[in-house]
């Protein structure tokens, strides 16, 4: 039997990263005691920090902003190919803005409703939808193709190397033909744990490989050509009493840099590994929803408080930490040239050195959250909030 402060514990934890009780999919068999137990009150002494005045080290600064439709219970993220950011919501509004200058310069109605997010590369966008559904767009809007998959696309799609790259809710990553759409592989991971995270995450890829975390910890390299299987690593290993406490899902993306590969799991730790030896280079116990990134230094993690920590990338040895957004649901980190941007809960861009942590900047948005990482573009990045806010924004010289 779980324990009431164990309970709590993960109640707290889910709150944190801002997972709903629906972000949990399992067996039918437990799924009434699970709702039983989501439904109860999270704990109400749980109050994000309160944001300080900072003393800004950089000018941050705005360069256009967009509007597309929301996300709804989706993670959407925008995408940047051939001086172009593309984005959409989850009423099917594809909108094609210059990146220099916010300018739209092309919009299509597609796929409806639509789920994870928009994809573009050598010429081509691609866009999932929530019964499986991929298409695949000319520069201009025009349709090139579609299919249906076997369930949701709950991640961008990716385009790179003639392939369209599409995972789906059910634990499988296809690779279609982008002239075509005809499947050249599929990957079909085992059965999904009894209780998983409903995760809106895709796949890292790297000199020829693709790398995914799926349930129970596993991190997965397939060879981009063939889907063949060449890594297959445990992150983390389930641990505890019961099913709820042992789920340790890589629910965000893992980073690649000279030959080692980084994940994290929730409930469970980050882990390096040697991409080629598959043998891991060192651990840490920290649990996370949001994810990770990496520089040639040091690897970059949002905890599920919303703590930010740097690791020394050769040994795991902390470097820093910031803990002043702490629970205010801090998406993933994502390094554009000198600065660690975030983004949180209520809207907020946040700037961190990476050599310290120490804040170089902030700048709101809408007042939506912004679940995933900054795109860089020319001159700065962009990010997409919950309700379709699209904002490019710059460090000024």
């Amino acid at each position: 039997m779980q324990s009431d402060a164990s309970r709590r514990s993960l109640l707290r934890a889910l709150a944190i990263a801002g997972i709903a009780p629906a972000a949990f999919a399992g067996c039918s068999t437990v799924g009434g005691a699970y709702d039983r137990l989501f439904s109860r009150a999270v704990d109400p002494r749980l109050k994000p920090a309160e944001l300080g005045p900072i003393r800004s080290k950089v000018s941050l600064r705005m360069l256009w902003q967009g509007q597309v439709g929301n996300s709804g219970r989706y993670v959407f993220t925008p995408a940047v190919d051939a001086g172009q950011v593309y984005a959409i919501g989850t009423d099917g509004n594809l909108v094609a803005f210059e990146a220099a200058t916010g300018r739209v310069t092309w919009r299509q109605q597609v796929v409806k409703p639509t789920a994870g997010g928009v994809g573009a590369g050598e010429g081509r966008v691609a866009v999932g939808g929530q019964n499986g559904e991929v298409q695949v767009y000319q520069q201009g809007g025009k349709l090139a193709w579609e299919t249906r998959l076997s369930s949701e696309v709950l991640a961008a799609p990716r385009i790179v190397d003639g392939l369209v790259l599409v995972r789906t809710g059910d634990s499988r990553i296809w690779a279609l033909e982008a002239e075509t759409g005809r499947q050249r592989w599929v990957y079909q991971r085992g059965a999904a744990p009894t209780l998983s995270v409903r995760t809106h995450v895709g796949f890292t890829i790297a000199r020829g490989a693709l790398f995914a975390g799926f349930g129970n910890g596993r991190l997965i390299g397939l060879d981009l050509k063939t889907g063949a299987v060449g890594l297959d690593v445990a992150v983390a290993l389930p641990r505890g009493a019961t099913e709820l406490e042992r789920v340790v899902e890589i629910t965000s993306l893992p980073v690649f840099e000279d030959n080692q590969v980084c994940a994290v799991a929730f409930q469970g730790r980050v882990a390096c590994f040697d991409a080629q030896r598959a043998s891991l280079a060192w651990s840490r116990d920290i649990s996370s929803i949001a994810g990770l990134d990496m520089d040639a230094r040091a690897i970059y993690v949002v905890d599920d408080r919303s703590v930010v920590h740097a690791l020394d990338r050769a040994s795991g040895a902390s470097l820093w930490r910031q803990a002043a957004l702490q629970l205010r649901n801090v998406g993933a980190p994502r390094l554009v040239g000198k600065a660690l941007v975030v983004g949180d809960f209520q809207g907020f861009v946040h700037l961190l050195d990476p050599e310290d942590g120490s804040f170089l900047a902030r700048l709101p948005t809408d007042g939506s959250g912004i679940a995933i990482d900054a795109r860089p573009v020319d001159r700065g990045f962009v990010v997409q909030t919950r309700n379709g806010g699209l904002y490019a924004m710059g460090v000024a010289a």
